[in-house]
């Protein structure tokens, strides 16, 4: 497995192209996109639990339900959700014009949306967008998608992997965007990811929710679950070598190369996350179980205590103790061990006779682990957070203006 450049085009048979229709009339990015496989292709997505699912949501998901798609359309600007049956004639409207635009059929393009909720498409921008991405779609194109998609999020999220199987090279690409709203699953985060290998819809799904549950659903910026988030997947087969078979050393190969990329993607958007200094790994072990591990390393990067205190650099572990204690895990408080990096805080549940300034430098990197064990068991589990901001507020305050 290697890490190679590009993101949604880095894999073979995929164009993409970023346009700015000024979907928000005072801007002036990129705010359309389109990305597309020259094939059909297998889809498998992953979505929103949030009830007030957005139109371009539902839309989506049927089409993961077929399992075929020639590739998807997304503006940023405007969720078009809360928009009712309106909201959702937009959505076929539009996957008919990139559809038309493209020579496929609408059930085989998805539409995905980021913005502002309760607001209609601008459907005559809409249009201008799709055209003018179909015209442009290229390799190089993928940069512009990646910038389309963008909100409030400071730079374009990019990552692509090649990995070996012995007969042949496949390639995984994704693009992101995500950067407040996120948490407890996904939330206000729209991912693609596209790849050559050729991978059944089943089996596809199988391999992008195991990826997604260990990477995208163990991050936190601020605790809000968006109406508009989506993690999709399309698989062409243009490498050429054969179908991956789930139980295969191939697909394990396949797998672990999707969970990586999922991984640095999910680290990215925290990194990234709105009025972000920091990106905190939370390392729990020694629980009974891997799920009780999680519920404690949740409940520390959910926590607003050790969030603000991540922010003000103060080693404050008496709050992470805390937040593991209302995890609703079971274990013996003198079983608790908490470390910042390798600085060692608290041993059996009291604190360690440790340097506060030791403590204090490691709070004041960018990036730093906090580790806690918990008992003798053998669950464990990871979760990466931000810490919170003033200018978190400061972002969300005026988001519509």
């Amino acid at each position: 497995m290697k890490s190679i450049s590009g993101g949604v085009t880095a894999p073979r048979g995929f164009r993409a192209a970023g346009f700015a229709a000024h979907i928000k009339l005072k801007s002036t990015k990129k705010d359309c996109a389109l990305v597309v496989s020259d094939s059909a292709a297998s889809v498998a997505g992953m979505f929103t639990t949030n009830i007030f699912k957005a139109p371009p949501v539902m839309w989506t998901e049927q089409m993961c339900q077929r399992g075929a798609s020639r590739g998807v359309f997304i503006n940023s600007g405007n969720a078009n959700a809360c928009t009712g049956e309106e909201g959702l004639a937009d959505v076929a409207e539009t996957a008919r014009l990139a559809a038309l635009a493209i020579g496929a059929t609408a059930e085989g393009i998805g539409v995905l949306s980021t913005g502002v909720i309760g607001v209609r498409l601008p459907m005559a921008r809409i249009q201008a967008g799709v055209e003018a991405c179909a015209a442009a779609l290229s390799v190089p194109g993928g940069k512009d998608a990646a910038e389309a998609i963008m909100t409030t999020d400071t730079v374009p999220k990019e990552i692509a992997i090649e990995i070996s199987l012995g007969n042949g090279t496949v390639r995984l690409g994704a693009m992101a965007k995500g950067s407040g709203m996120i948490c407890p699953n996904m939330a206000t985060m729209i991912c693609v990811i596209t790849t050559d290998a050729a991978v059944e819809p089943a089996a596809l799904s199988m391999a992008l929710r195991g990826a997604v549950g260990m990477s995208i659903n163990r991050i936190c910026v601020d605790n809000d679950m968006s109406t508009s988030d989506c993690v999709l997947c399309l698989a062409n087969g243009a490498s050429g070598l054969p179908a991956l078979e789930p139980g295969t050393e191939a697909f394990a190969a396949f797998q672990q190369a999707l969970n990586q990329l999922c991984q640095d993607m999910a680290k990215a958007l925290v990194r990234d996350g709105e009025g972000a200094t920091k990106l905190v790994e939370i390392r729990v072990s020694g629980a009974a179980s891997d799920e009780d591990a999680s519920r404690i390393a949740r409940a520390v990067g959910q926590s607003q205590l050790c969030k603000t205190a991540f922010y003000g650099e103060d080693p404050n572990w008496g709050r992470i103790a805390c937040a593991a204690g209302y995890a609703g895990v079971a274990f013996e408080p003198s079983a608790l061990s908490i470390w910042l990096d390798e600085v060692q805080v608290a041993q059996a549940g009291r604190p360690t006779a440790y340097e506060e300034e030791a403590a204090a430098a490691v709070m004041k990197q960018r990036e730093f682990a906090i580790r806690l064990t918990v008992g003798g068991g053998s669950g464990e589990s990871v979760f990466w957070t931000s810490d919170l901001s003033v200018d978190y507020v400061h972002i969300n305050a005026d988001y519509r203006s």
